[in-house]
C-alpha cells in the first residue's frame, strides 16, 4: 500500500524533449508593444477579420475572384487556406500589404503533412523508423519547399493518439504511445519551424488535434470521446504539452467533442490548461468548420450561439465557417462577449504573425534555383522509407538473390500515386518511383515479369488473375505488392474491416497453389489483418505509405542492401474487432495468461455453465495482438542478457540506470530498437501494464555486442492522481529492456521517499 507521494510542477520529460532538439520556447517574441500600438488603430470590423481563416476549393480554377479580393482590401480576412498557385498568393499578400488600411499581411495555411512535391512516408510510417531525426528532416525538407512557393503555414504535426486502426487518420498519427508520440512531434515542430520562425525557409507548425480525436468511439471519425480526466492529462495531452514548450507557433482544435463538450467551444482544454497551466501564448485555430458543427453537436443552438462558445472559450481563428464575421460584433454589442476577449484573440494572431517576421518581410523569398524535388531531398525521402518498413514475418525467403526471375503481382507494384498515402494535395504521382521501375532498374526489365492480377485494391473481380498466375508460372519467385489505396485511409475513411481490400487475399491464395517462394509486400495507411493469409506467405514486408521512394526503398529491402529496421508504433490485432488495441492498457481484475486461457474450440459441448477459468479475453481471438507494440524483425537476430541495475531502492527526486548487453547473433549487419519499458505496481489510480520511457536504436555487426544504458528520473514517473495533482508516488516497479512490448529482460526496483 502507497502513503507517500510527491507533487510536481514540470516533469523532467518535457525538459528532455525540449532540450533534446534545442528549440527555443515560443518566446522569439516580437515586441508586445508593436501588437498593442497596432491593435489600438483596428476597428472592431479589422479585428473581427484577423480571426477569419478564408479557403478555396483545392480544385478551385480560373482568375481570383475580385469578391475575395475586397475582403482583404476591407481587412476582413487573417489567412487564407488552399490558395493553390503561387502568384494568386503573391497577389493577396501584396493587396494585404499594399491597399488594406492597415497593411496587415496574411497567413498562407496548407496541409503539408509529410511532404510537400517530395513525399516522406505517412506520420505513422516516420513513426516506424523510431528515429525522429528522419520525421525532422522530412518537415525541413517540406518547409523549404513550400516556402519557396509561399506557404508559410501548415497543419501539421497531428499529434493525436491513435489506438485504434479501424480510425482513418491514424495514418497521420504517430501511434499509441504518448512518449514516442511527444518526442516525433517536436522533431517536427523543429523540422518546420528551425530554431527561428523568422528564418524564410521557416513555416508555423500547427499541433493538431486538441484533443483526444484519436479516442473517438469505433474508430469513426467525428465521433464522441470519453476519457477520464487523469488519462487525458496523462496520455492525449501530453504531446500537446510537449509541442507547446517546444514553440509550436499554433494548436487546432479537433472535430470530437470530449466528455460532452466539442473540443472548439471547450473551456476547460483552451482556458484552463492551454492558456491557464501551461502558459501558452501562440495561436488557436479551429478545424474545417468545427465552430458551426458545435451545433449538430447540440452543444450550440444557432450560428451565433456557436461564435460565442468559441469565442468565450478562446478560440483565435475560425476556419472557413463565417460565425466570428457574422455574429462577433453584434455578441459583443449585446454584452454578451467582452471587447476584451476579442482584443486577446487578435493579439495571439498578430503575435504568429510578427514571429513569422511577416510586417518586415511579408513576400515570399526569392530563389536563385528551385530545391523541390532535388536530389537531396529525393535520397532523405528515400532514406526515411528505407528505416520505416517493417519485417512482419520471413522464412528466410529475404533477402531475394539477385539472380533468376521475379513475377511481380498487385495493384500497388507500379501505382505510383497510391504510394504516397494520404494528404499529399501537392504530391504528383509523374515524380515517384514505383517497386516495378526500382526492380526493373535493379535486375533487368527481362527478369521482372508484370502482372497487377487487380487494377486498383478495391477490386472484386478475378478478371486478372489468370495473367497474374500465368506470369508467376514463368518465374522463380512471387512479389505480390498489395495494400490500401491511398483513398482509402485518412480524414473521413474508416473501416470496419481491415483486411486487404477487395481480392486480393484470393488471389494470394491462388499464387500460394504455385509452392514457390511467395512474399507479401504491403503499402497501407494502417496496420492490415492478415489472419486468412499469413499462412500462406513466406515473407511479410509492410510499409506505412512510403512516398515518393517507395520503389527504390522496397527494393534494396527485397534485395538485401539495407537490412529492415522498422518497429510498431502500434500493436497490430489479428482482427478489427479487437479495436480498441493498445500495449499500454490496465490489468484488469482478472488479467488473461496463456495458463488459464481457454479458447472457443475448447469448450466441451453442452458444458456446465461457468466461467471456465476465463479471464479477460475473447473466446475466438485470445488477449493477445497479431504483433505487439515494438516489433519488428531483420535478417539478423539479436540476444539480450545481463540485465543490470544501478541500484534496487532510489529516492524520488533521483535517478537509476539499468543496462542490458545485446549481441547481434546472425550473420549480417543489422539495427536493433532497444526499448525500456516500467510498470508502476501499485497506485492511487491503476497503472498500465508497461510504459515506454525511452529506447536507442543501434547497429551491430554478426557477434558484435554492446552495452545499452539507460537513466530513468523519478520525474518520469508522474501521473494524475485521484485529486487530479500530478504526482510522484513511492513504491515498487518493474522496468524491462525488450525488443518490444511484449518481452524482454526484467527487473525490480523500489521507489523511497
Amino acid at each position: 500500500m502507497r502513503l507517500i507521494f510527491r507533487p510536481i510542477k514540470r516533469t523532467f520529460f518535457y525538459a528532455f524533449l525540449v532540450s533534446l532538439f534545442c528549440l527555443p520556447a515560443l518566446a522569439a517574441t516580437p515586441s508586445e508593444a508593436k501588437i498593442e500600438q497596432l491593435l489600438s488603430k483596428m476597428t472592431i470590423t479589422e479585428k473581427i477579420g484577423q480571426t477569419n481563416l478564408r479557403g478555396r476549393s483545392s480544385r478551385a480554377t480560373g482568375p481570383l475572384p475580385e469578391a475575395l479580393k475586397q475582403t482583404v482590401i476591407d481587412g476582413k480576412v487573417g489567412a487564407f487556406l488552399n490558395v493553390m498557385k503561387p502568384h494568386e498568393r503573391d497577389e493577396l499578400q501584396r493587396i494585404a500589404v499594399e491597399e488594406s488600411r492597415l497593411g496587415i499581411p496574411l497567413l498562407f495555411g496548407r496541409d503539408v503533412i509529410h511532404g510537400f512535391k517530395t513525399i516522406f512516408p505517412i506520420p505513422l510510417g516516420l513513426a516506424a523508423s523510431w528515429q525522429p531525426e528522419l520525421a525532422e528532416s522530412g518537415a525541413r525538407v517540406s518547409a523549404i519547399e513550400a516556402t519557396e512557393l509561399g506557404v508559410n503555414w501548415t497543419f501539421a504535426p497531428m499529434m493525436d493518439i491513435a489506438r485504434d486502426p479501424r480510425w482513418g487518420r491514424i495514418a497521420e498519427s504517430f501511434g499509441e504511445d504518448p512518449v514516442l508520440t511527444s518526442i516525433f512531434s517536436v522533431a517536427m515542430v523543429k523540422g518546420f519551424q528551425t530554431d527561428d520562425l523568422s528564418n524564410p525557409t521557416a513555416m508555423a507548425a500547427t499541433a493538431k488535434h486538441l484533443v483526444g480525436y484519436g479516442a473517438v468511439e469505433g474508430g469513426r471519425d467525428y465521433n464522441t470521446s470519453l476519457i477520464p480526466e487523469g488519462e487525458l492529462r496523462d496520455v492525449y495531452l501530453k504531446p500537446f504539452k510537449a509541442a507547446a514548450d517546444a514553440g509550436v507557433a499554433s494548436m487546432m482544435t479537433s472535430f470530437n467533442e470530449i466528455n460532452g463538450v466539442p473540443a472548439t467551444g471547450n473551456k476547460l482544454i483552451l482556458k484552463d490548461v492551454l492558456r491557464g497551466e501551461w502558459q501558452y501564448d501562440g495561436m488557436v485555430v479551429s478545424d474545417w468548420d468545427s465552430v458551426i458543427e458545435m451545433i449538430a453537436h447540440g452543444f450550440a443552438a444557432d450560428k451565433k450561439h456557436a461564435a460565442l462558445r468559441a469565442a468565450d472559450a478562446g478560440l483565435d481563428m475560425e476556419m472557413t465557417s463565417d460565425t466570428y464575421e457574422l455574429y462577433l460584433e453584434e455578441i459583443i454589442a449585446e454584452g454578451k462577449l467582452d471587447i476584451k476577449q476579442l482584443d486577446d484573440l487578435v493579439r495571439n494572431v498578430l503575435r504568429l504573425k510578427y514571429r513569422l517576421n511577416l510586417f518586415e518581410s511579408p513576400h515570399r523569398r526569392e530563389v536563385k534555383e528551385s530545391s523541390i524535388l532535388s536530389a537531396e531531398h529525393r535520397q532523405k525521402a528515400k532514406e526515411a522509407a528505407l528505416q520505416s518498413a517493417i519485417l512482419l514475418k520471413n522464412n528466410n525467403s529475404l533477402p531475394m538473390p539477385k539472380k533468376g526471375t521475379v513475377a511481380l503481382i498487385g495493384p500497388l507494384a507500379h501505382a505510383a500515386h497510391e504510394q504516397m498515402g494520404t494528404w499529399v494535395f501537392d504530391g504528383r504521382a509523374k515524380n515517384n518511383i514505383t517497386v516495378l521501375d526500382a526492380l526493373q532498374q535493379e535486375l533487368g526489365n527481362e527478369n521482372v515479369i508484370f502482372a497487377e492480377g487487380l487494377a486498383y485494391s478495391r477490386v472484386m473481380n478475378h478478371d486478372g488473375f489468370t495473367a497474374a498466375i500465368a506470369a508467376a508460372k514463368k518465374a522463380d519467385r512471387i512479389v505480390f505488392v498489395g495494400g490500401e489505396e491511398a483513398i482509402l485511409s485518412g480524414e473521413a475513411h474508416s473501416r470496419a474491416d481491415i483486411s486487404l481490400p477487395g481480392s486480393q487475399e484470393a488471389l494470394i491464395k491462388e499464387l500460394a497453389k504455385l509452392n514457390k517462394p511467395l512474399i507479401l509486400v504491403i503499402m497501407a495507411g494502417r496496420p492490415i489483418t492478415m489472419g486468412n493469409i499469413i499462412d500462406y506467405v513466406d515473407a511479410v514486408l509492410f510499409n506505412f505509405h512510403p512516398g515518393t521512394m517507395a520503389g527504390p526503398a522496397i527494393s534494396d529491402l527485397l534485395l538485401g542492401k539495407v537490412s529492415p529496421s522498422g518497429r510498431l508504433p502500434v500493436t497490430w490485432p489479428k482482427s478489427g474487432a479487437q479495436a480498441p488495441i493498445y500495449y499500454n492498457h490496465k490489468n484488469t481484475g482478472r488479467p488473461a495468461n496463456d495458463k488459464d486461457f481457454v479458447g472457443i474450440n475448447d469448450i466441451p459441448v453442452q458444458a456446465w455453465q461457468s466461467s471456465l477459468g476465463n479471464d479477460s479475453h475473447y473466446l475466438d481471438l485470445g488477449f493477445r495482438p497479431a504483433y505487439p507494440f515494438g516489433y519488428g524483425l531483420t535478417y539478423s537476430q539479436f540476444s539480450y542478457a545481463d540485465l543490470k541495475l544501478d541500484q534496487s531502492q532510489i529516492k524520488i527526486g533521483g535517478s537509476i540506470k539499468a543496462s542490458a548487453i545485446i549481441k547481434n547473433t546472425g550473420k549480417r549487419e543489422a539495427s536493433e530498437v532497444v526499448q525500456f519499458y516500467i510498470q508502476d505496481v501499485v497506485g492511487d489510480v491503476t497503472r498500465p501494464v508497461r510504459e515506454l520511457k525511452n529506447w536507442q536504436k543501434i547497429t551491430l555487426k554478426p557477434g558484435e555486442s554492446r552495452t545499452v544504458t539507460f537513466e530513468l528520473q523519478t520525474d518520469e514517473l508522474s501521473f494524475h492522481n485521484i485529486a487530479m495533482q500530478e504526482v510522484v508516488e513511492a513504491g515498487d516497479f518493474n522496468l524491462w529492456i525488450a525488443p518490444n512490448a511484449d518481452s524482454g529482460l526484467k527487473g525490480h526496483f523500489e521507489l523511497i521517499e
